[in-house]
């Protein structure tokens, strides 16, 4: 989820899992279960790595906006569920902590780091400008895409953006999809074209469902996202197009913490190395984006 750090308006948030199911579709294809983290062992050596002064409380605890499966997002009951919570529950294993995520706005998550928040782990795009306020644990590549109505009844075209100008299409606020809508707006009336309406909602599911029910013609959103949505809402939504601009996305800690984030870098490499993280994507049903390698504060271009 990348975004720039303004707020916006939006619509109330809803942040049940249900709410991928728009307009009573059926049941979901892709399954909600997780991976299985019991068997992760206590790695001594790394949890070796943190300072007395870290994790204070005996607890790693996360800030994450619960709204964007399947990265991170609520199930029915409540539970914080998703490949990025997988992975922070794997994290906690190998330091022999306990972790707990905690569902917070998006744009309040960095702020937060150091004082309510160990890590920020919600789908945060590795920027240079983020980079300067918090370190960041590259662990998966993600892109965007576009979400339309299934069998694309309007003949939405998304290999130039420009051929969206007319249109309406739904964004989470906060979020790089946002921006580059925005900028596309700006570009559909320099070129004297149609008004491209960009819709933002405060959380991704009210997207989804705003585009299941024909209130918008697209949704653009993280390629991850895009496809379980589509998969999630029953057949009522598809993804077109090709995954575009695929960026590293990072883990947040606070530059006051490098004990701490020096620690969490070598257990997410563990768990890269043995396989566990490409594991918990694929019980997630994604296939692709896992990085090898983690590394802090990773140059980006952008």
């Amino acid at each position: 989820m990348a975004s720039a750090l303004a707020l916006a308006a939006g619509l109330s948030a809803c942040t049940d899992a249900a709410d991928w199911h728009a307009s009573g579709s059926s049941t979901a294809s892709t399954s909600t279960q997780g991976y299985d983290t019991s068997g992760i062992q206590k790695d001594d050596t790394i949890a070796a790595m943190l300072s007395s002064d870290d994790l204070s409380d005996g607890s790693l605890d996360i800030g994450a906006s619960t709204d964007y499966a399947p990265a991170e997002f609520l199930s029915s009951s409540g539970k914080a569920i998703g490949y990025d919570v997988d992975l922070t529950t794997a994290i906690g294993k190998v330091l022999g902590v306990p972790s707990t995520t905690h569902t917070a706005e998006f744009d309040s998550i960095i702020a937060a780091m150091g004082s309510k928040y160990d890590l920020g782990v919600s789908s945060f795009t590795i920027t240079t400008e983020r980079e300067q306020s918090v370190d960041m644990i590259s662990y998966i590549n993600v892109g965007s895409s576009f979400d339309v109505q299934a069998g694309n009844p309007k003949g939405i075209d998304t290999s130039d953006h420009l051929k969206l100008c007319g249109l309406s299409v739904g964004v989470q606020v906060g979020t790089s999809q946002e921006d580059t809508m925005k900028q596309d707006a700006e570009k559909c009336s320099a070129a004297g074209e149609a008004t491209l309406q960009v819709r933002s909602y405060n959380t991704q599911s009210e997207a989804s469902t705003a585009l299941a029910g024909g209130t918008i013609d697209a949704m653009y959103a993280d390629s991850t996202v895009a496809g379980y949505a589509a998969e999630q809402t029953g057949g009522q939504l598809e993804t077109v197009g090709e995954v575009e601009d695929a960026l590293p996305q990072g883990i947040l800690v606070s530059k006051d913490d490098p004990t701490l984030t020096k620690a969490v870098q070598a257990a997410v490499q563990k768990l890269m190395d043995d396989g566990t993280w490409q594991k918990i994507l694929g019980a997630w049903g994604i296939e692709d984006g896992a990085l090898d390698k983690a590394e802090i504060n990773p140059n980006v271009e952008e």
